[in-house]
Parts: C-alpha cells; sequence; structure tokens
C-alpha cells in the first residue's frame, strides 16, 4: 500500500512563502539601490546592509509573535493605540520628527530613525478587533478612525491613510456592522476624502498627474512617465539581473516604494508575473488561516486586519507602479527598502502563524 505524503500545512506553507519572498526582495533592494547608495555614501552595499538588519530583526520579531498568545495583544491594544497616536504626533515636534521632501513621517532619536506609521497599523487592527468585538457603536468608530487618519494628511500621507481607513472600515463590516450604515459612512469617507484631494495642491498634482501623465514630463509626471520607461524596457524577459538603466538616478526612489519597477525592467513581464504569482499564493495563505478562526472572535477579527493591511499594500503598490492608481507611497511588502516595515510585516506574519496552529483543523 502506498503512503500518501502529508500535505504541508498552511502556516508551514506561509513560512517558506515569506522566506523566498524576503530573499528575492533582499536581491532587488540592492539591484535597485545600488547606484544610489554609491552615490550618497560611497558604499555601493549600503542601502541592502541596511535592510538585512532589519531583516535580521524582523525574524526575531516573527519567531516571537509566533510564542506570544494572541490574548497579550488583546490586552494591550488600547495603550498600542494611545501610543500610536502620541508617535504621530511626536513627527511633528523639531528635533524629534524628521522631514524628507516636506513630509514629516519619521521619527529620529540618535542616530536611529523609523516611520512610526508601520506602527500604527498593527496598533489599529489590535485596538479595533477588541474593541469590535464587543461592539460597533458608530460615533466612537468613526472618532477613533478620524484621530489617525488626520493625523496622517497633516503629514502628508496619503497612501498610509488609506490603508488605516481600509483596515478600519474592513474590520467594522467584518465585526457585523449593518450594511446600510457601511455603505453610508463609506460614500461620506470618500466624499470627504475627494475634498481633500481637491483643496491639497500636492494632492490633486498627483491625481492630475496620473490623468494627464505628460502634462508636467519634466516636473510632476517625470516619476511616473520614468515608472513607464522601466516597464517598456523590460519587455517580455527583462534585460536580466544587474541590468537596468532606470536605476541610475531616473526614478525616484527606485529602492523604496517604485521598486517593482526596477524588478519588472530587470525580469520582464514573465517574472513579474511570477513574482505576483508567489504574492498571491501568499495572500492566499493568510485568507486560509482567516477562515480557520471562530467568525466574530478576536482572532478572526485580528487575522482579518492583518490580511487588510498586507493585501491592500501590495494592491496599491503594483497598482501604482503599472500606473492604474496614482503613486501613493505605499511600500511593497518584503521588497521595498525600509527596516520598520519589513520589522513589522514580519512580526505580523508571525502573529499568524502563532493564531493557525491554534486552530489545526481547517
Amino acid at each position: 500500500m502506498k503512503l500518501r505524503r502529508p500535505a504541508l500545512s498552511t502556516e508551514l506553507s506561509l513560512f517558506i512563502l515569506t522566506c523566498i519572498l524576503c530573499t528575492v526582495g533582499i536581491l532587488f533592494v540592492f539591484e535597485a539601490s545600488v547606484a544610489e547608495a554609491y552615490a550618497s555614501f560611497g558604499d555601493q552595499f549600503y542601502y541592502v546592509r541596511e535592510q538585512i538588519i532589519s531583516l535580521s530583526i524582523g525574524i526575531v520579531g516573527l519567531g516571537i509573535g509566533t510564542l506570544i498568545p494572541s490574548t497579550f495583544w488583546k490586552k494591550i491594544s488600547p495603550l498600542m493605540y494611545v501610543i500610536s497616536i502620541i508617535l504621530l504626533i511626536m513627527v511633528f515636534i523639531p528635533n524629534v520628527g524628521l522631514s524628507v521632501n516636506g513630509a514629516r513621517r519619521w521619527i529620529a532619536v540618535g542616530g536611529f530613525s523609523f516611520q512610526p506609521v508601520e506602527i500604527v497599523k498593527f496598533a489599529m487592527i489590535i485596538f479595533f478587533a477588541n474593541w469590535m468585538e464587543r461592539h460597533q457603536k458608530l460615533p466612537p468608530f468613526l472618532f477613533l478612525t478620524a484621530v489617525p487618519v488626520a493625523l496622517l494628511f497633516l503629514q502628508p500621507d496619503m497612501g498610509s491613510a488609506l490603508i488605516v481607513i481600509s483596515i478600519a472600515f474592513g474590520l467594522y463590516f467584518l465585526a457585523g456592522a449593518p450594511i446600510k450604515t457601511f455603505l453610508a459612512t463609506g460614500g461620506i469617507g470618500i466624499a470627504l476624502l475627494g475634498i481633500l484631494i481637491i483643496i491639497s495642491p500636492y494632492r490633486l498634482r498627483r491625481i492630475t498627474t496620473f490623468l494627464d501623465p505628460e502634462s508636467d514630463p519634466l516636473g510632476a509626471s517625470f516619476h511616473i512617465r520614468q515608472i513607464v520607461i522601466a516597464l517598456g524596457n523590460g519587455g517580455l524577459i527583462g534585460q536580466g539581473i544587474g541590468n537596468s538603466r532606470q536605476k541610475f538616478s531616473y526614478i525616484p526612489e527606485a529602492s523604496t516604494d517604485s521598486i517593482f519597477s526596477i524588478v519588472a525592467e530587470e525580469i520582464g513581464f514573465v517574472g513579474s508575473v511570477v513574482i505576483i504569482f508567489f504574492f498571491g499564493v501568499f495572500l492566499k495563505c493568510v485568507h486560509q488561516i482567516c477562515r480557520k478562526t471562530p467568525p466574530g472572535s478576536y482572532d478572526h477579527l485580528l487575522s482579518h486586519g492583518i490580511l487588510i493591511w498586507l493585501g491592500m499594500q501590495i494592491v496599491l503598490n503594483l497598482s501604482a507602479v503599472v500606473a492604474l492608481v496614482p503613486l501613493t507611497g505605499v511600500p511593497l511588502p518584503f521588497f521595498s527598502f525600509g527596516g520598520t516595515s519589513l520589522v513589522m510585516v514580519l512580526s505580523v506574519i508571525g502573529i499568524l502563524i502563532g493564531i493557525g496552529k491554534k486552530y489545526p483543523i481547517s
């Protein structure tokens, strides 16, 4: 009698996919940043070395997240919400908040800097998962959502604000909020978002540039035009690893928000589809863990909040790179250079694996 080999568990599959995406991500951080790192620091390995350090910290965070029970995050969720708001306020404090290209999104302490918004995303998930497990009162929900969103718009960081809004409203819907209330508040939110875009020259310029890339080819449209050129250069099979031309200071933020354009230029359409496939399988594994949790429970809302966070960032980033939506400044998980993002993403994957182990039968 022939014995069947046991299938990989969802948690193990998620871990393996995470390892694959991290490995490929490190490769392309080096590929995309080599010219910028040499020009800025005289060291072509500067960015990739920093990313490897962040990856090492993130692996520790993944291990800790796997071991810590979700009840711990539930207990500290109110405190984490308050801390996240304080961190968002701190970016506006002189000599504490760091301004880069007119945006105040970083906190610098000594020689160390980080983006508090990545902590905010996690805090919003664990807080709302706890709060909405017990009730879905509309006025406090809107207030608790509006506070961090308003602070993010002031930075300005519209992309992260959209992620936070998606997390809040996604959990509000999953928690059992009436569909009429959900649609009404969503409609009002979209209207307010439109007003905020119209009254802000910075955000309005992004929209007009998206609608008419030829309007200012050497100014506001320069970024998206260079991304499109990189995609075109990639063709079907790409220019080859290490052969990107656009990474040589043509694409702004080539190693961060726009890194997938360098990926597409080097490995082409075929390679890009393979990576997108891996992202799809990764999100499917996350969803399978979500399905294992009891509906309406804290673990159910927590795991779905993480799915919304990671899914929205992947979709928004890739959609912006192929000009389906305006550039939002949202990092691509595992690929974009940024220590805070990588550490937090790996840590929540550890939490997901821990949740999945609690419910072994799918």
